[in-house]
């Protein structure tokens, strides 16, 4: 049974320049007959221009694991840290974000 076990673990390296992450603060999802593309992209406050910031292909299958393992693991945040919230109306990330202080 340990044998069988060792067989089905992957060591997974993550290098430190991955590790550090990227933000993004809006994705854009296309998909042709053999592949999902999620680009993550960030918006900048008063800039009308965005970068897309990672570039993630998909095969359909990978894509619904990932769509299940977000349901689920939303849901785990949920039951802890109470519902998200978020706004049906907007599907993009306002454009000029109010200063809250100045320097």
């Amino acid at each position: 049974m340990a044998e069988e076990k060792q067989k089905n673990q992957v060591n997974i390296e993550l290098p430190e320049d991955i590790a550090e992450g990227v933000y993004a603060n809006l994705a854009i999802i296309s998909h042709s007959q053999s592949e999902f593309v999620v680009d993550f992209i960030r918006m900048v406050p008063n800039v009308p221009k965005a970068k897309v910031k990672s570039r993630v292909i998909l095969s359909p299958g990978h894509a619904k694991r990932l769509h299940q393992a977000l349901t689920e693991n939303i849901k785990k945040f949920e039951a802890q840290h109470g519902p998200i919230k978020t706004d049906s109306k907007q599907h993009m990330p306002p454009m000029n974000f109010t200063p809250t202080a100045q320097a």
